[in-house]
């Protein structure tokens, strides 16, 4: 396939990939401590703005672009998003966290949830993280992080498809193909969270009361850390969950992983159970007491979509259009970065998804994917230890080694990338990363507890310094005076559109869901 792609007109379809991003950041004081106020009105509706949103919390920020064929251009609209919503926190005090691991946080109670209005699903939004609260605690729900959306375009699969000799039509080769890739992903995301891991330390205030196989970094353990972690986020302390350990959701193809999460949602969980589904005065605890709320509660590294319609389940649109594009989830806020991601990264991430593309992906089966979460776990704690070591295919295998093969492949299709639109700059991006394997110290995660070494800082004074820097070269590049009166417009039309959405007749929030679960239904009985 190589060889295939290197042909030109083969080739030329590279330039029709779309990368999108979703960026989230927490909402701090100037003090560093969360903020407690609304969703700021300048910025629009966070159900109906198209680029700024939020997520878990109240103060939990998302910043969503539109899908780009040039990283370039991506990269103009997430800074633009970045300077509006700072002129908008500027006038209230306040600035984006940009690190993934949260500021210093309180209590539960101090964590606001999310709100999203009046309207049905608006209060279906709120409830979901009022349901997440309780089941995981709302610390864990403060953790930001970088969602990578990916696709190819139509050009590239039916040259693929016409090299592999496949008659099936063309949405099904696609979604085909799309299993293709994350199931090599899921061999291989190892390997991202050892290069882009930036979170080997967290606030003490984060796990208070909480068991965890951290160390103190300072006398007073302000801070703590393991001494060759890379991400925390992607560990046990990170979006991770006990009640789903027992959930292996199977990637072989499209029917047999909606079979496993449509079973995760109607299955009953007892400890949610326990939990109820209303609290004494009748408000809802949780949208259910199944395992999984919805399909976005299981917490994946990479995830197939397509996009929904409005109401309709995401597991709806799969079942229905076949796989569109992947949602890779497992990248970490470059905390060195305004924007929290470079250029240089989503060039090794299209050459990597590229990689797990074309590269041969056998079926896997529930021995696999244990390994892939134990190699996942090694990787979050010890992945800068020189003699890591992995498992692949039931047999050890040293992590660096592993690494530079995975990197060889990366690298033959970053130079296919290269091609397609000149320069070398995806040649150059893989090569850096090479240079991470063979000298660990060049990981971020290592530069941050080096950092925090020399200068002498706890990870919250550390990360405390860099969101004011930040917060200062946004002041000194504001928006001009035509695309800040665009993102007022964006802003002023979605509070119209909640509006009108809220003035419409509602039927009763308890139909509203059950019309929700009956596509699950409908979809398991099929």
């Amino acid at each position: 396939m190589l060889q295939a792609f290197s042909q030109p007109l083969h080739n030329a379809t590279f330039t029709g990939i779309l990368r999108g991003l979703e960026k989230e950041s927490l909402r701090v004081l100037p003090d560093g401590t969360l903020a407690q106020t609304d969703h700021p009105l300048a910025l629009g509706s966070a159900l109906k703005h198209p680029h700024i949103t939020t997520d878990y919390s109240e103060a939990l920020l998302e910043f969503i672009t539109e899908p780009f064929r040039h990283i370039a251009d991506l990269l103009q609209q997430l800074e633009d998003i970045h300077r509006f919503t700072y002129q908008q926190l500027d006038q209230q005090g306040e600035r984006l966290w940009p690190a993934s691991m949260p500021c210093s946080l309180g209590s539960d109670d101090q964590i606001p949830v999310a709100r999203y209005g009046n309207s049905n699903s608006g209060t279906m939004k709120t409830i979901y993280r009022i349901g997440l609260g309780h089941r995981y605690g709302r610390s864990m729900q403060t953790i930001a992080g970088i969602h990578y959306n990916f696709s190819l375009p139509n050009e590239f699969w039916l040259a693929l498809q016409q090299e592999e000799g496949n008659q099936l039509s063309l949405q099904d080769y696609k979604t085909q193909r799309y299993f293709a890739l994350i199931r090599n992903f899921r061999r291989y995301f190892w390997l991202l969270i050892y290069l882009f891991g930036a979170s080997p330390a967290v606030c003490s205030s984060f796990v208070k009361g909480r068991a965890h196989q951290l160390q103190a970094f300072d006398e007073q353990a302000k801070s703590l850390y393991t001494p060759y972690a890379t991400s925390l986020r992607m560990g046990d302390l990170g979006y991770q969950s006990d009640a789903q350990q027992s959930l292996i959701v199977c990637y072989n193809n499209l029917p047999s992983y909606l079979k496993t999460l449509y079973g995760a949602i109607s299955t009953a969980h007892p400890a949610y159970e326990a939990v109820g589904l209303m609290d004494a005065q009748g408000h809802y605890q949780q949208l259910n007491t199944s395992l999984l709320q919805i399909e976005n509660e299981f917490y994946s590294s990479i995830r197939p979509k397509h996009p929904a319609q409005s109401g309709e389940t995401a597991l709806q649109a799969l079942r229905l259009r076949g796989v569109e594009y992947v949602e890779v989830r497992c990248i970490d806020l470059n905390p060195y970065e305004p924007l929290g991601i470079t250029a240089e990264q989503m060039h090794v991430m299209d050459a990597f998804l590229l990689f797990c593309l074309l590269h041969d992906s056998p079926l896997t089966g529930a021995e696999e994917y244990r390994e892939g979460q134990d190699n996942q776990k090694r990787v979050v704690y010890h992945g800068r230890d020189p003699d890591l070591a992995l498992i692949r295919n039931r047999e050890t295998i040293s992590m660096r080694r592993w690494a530079e093969d995975i990197l060889a492949g990366t690298a033959e299709c970053a130079a296919l990338l290269d091609q397609a639109n000149g320069g070398t700059q995806y040649q150059q991006a893989v090569a850096q990363q090479s240079l991470k394997v063979q000298h660990p110290e060049l990981a971020p995660s290592a530069r941050i507890l080096q950092d925090m070494r020399t200068e002498q800082k706890t990870f919250f004074g550390h990360t405390m310094a860099l969101a004011e820097q930040h917060r200062q070269y946004f002041a000194s590049h504001p928006l001009d005076a035509d695309k800040e009166a665009y993102y007022q417009h964006l802003a002023q039309r979605s509070l119209i559109e909640q509006q009108e959405l809220e003035a419409t007749p509602q039927l009763p929030f308890a139909a509203y869901l059950d019309n929700y679960y009956a596509q699950y239904r409908c979809c398991v009985n099929d």
